[in-house]
């Protein structure tokens, strides 16, 4: 099973502080990459590290603003610094905004633009652009080449309610992640390869208001729906995305880049009846 090793390789993760990126940085580190934890919570990002090095692996965490672009250089350089090189790049900054959320009383023309320009700037180009140009140029220049791993959404597949420019960003992102995939292989070829995962319905901060009533946990109407479109019934918990996330990064995956990975229970191959 050598081929999942990720032993010796380094990984930066881009919203390593957050509910998956943490997960998702210690199952880097289990699988033996070195791990730098980028996040806009420095203390959260130097936490998330001090775990990942309880596996025998170097780790720092790092301040980062991706939405910055003089800031995700600058980042960059310091890791290259530090690690030598950057093999594998995780994109797990994201989320969505409850100003750029439709409810009964907000409708779609009520938006506000700067909130729903926000979304879409956070996870489209912060969450999968800007840090590709960064860090894609050092993989270039990295004579073992390299792997980006983008987050995509289920909202990719079929746009859900009440969010639309999360939807629209996510969509983006995954075609974005295809585009560069046949742009790097077509000018580099084996040398870096790019895909994404798609996960399913995971409870975290930025969703947990739609999914659950605030004074009892309870699942809201919209939680219930989604248990009933997922066929495994359940909610996504963050290490369910580990296997897939070691199997990209790794060589078992070595002649795989362009594709979006649904780790979802399900819910995309459910028609509801």
């Amino acid at each position: 099973m050598d081929m999942f090793s990720l032993k010796g390789k380094n990984a930066a993760i881009l919203g390593g502080g957050g509910v998956l990126g943490t997960t998702m940085a210690e199952g880097l580190a289990r699988a033996g990459a070195n791990v730098a934890v980028c996040d806009l919570r420095e203390q959260n990002a130097e936490e998330v590290a001090e775990k990942a090095r309880k596996h025998n692996v170097k780790a720092k965490g790092y301040k980062l603003d991706a939405m910055n672009l003089e800031d995700l250089k600058r980042v960059c350089a310091e890791i290259m610094k530090d690690f030598g090189s950057v093999d594998i790049l995780v994109n797990a900054v994201g989320g969505n905004m409850k100003d750029a959320t439709t409810s009964d009383q907000v409708s779609f023309f009520d938006l506000p633009a700067e909130a729903l320009k926000r979304v879409v700037e956070l996870n489209l180009m912060a969450g999968a652009i800007l840090p590709s140009q960064v860090f894609g140029r050092a993989m270039v220049e990295n004579p073992k080449g390299g792997v980006i791993i983008n987050i995509s959404s289920m909202n990719a597949f079929r746009p859900l309610t009440r969010i639309p420019g999360y939807s629209a960003a996510k969509a983006a992102v995954s075609n974005f992640t295809q585009w560069l995939a046949c742009d790097l292989a077509r000018k580099y070829g084996e040398k870096i390869r790019v895909n994404a995962i798609a996960p399913g319905f995971f409870l975290t901060e930025q969703n947990r208001f739609l999914l659950t009533e605030p004074e009892t946990g309870q699942l809201t109407q919209r939680g219930k729906t989604i248990l009933e479109h997922t066929p495994m019934g359940r909610f996504g918990e963050p290490e369910d995305l580990v296997g897939t996330l070691v199997w990209l990064a790794s060589d078992a995956s070595r002649f795989v880049t362009g594709i979006v990975v649904p780790v979802d229970g399900g819910f995309s191959a459910f028609s509801g009846v």
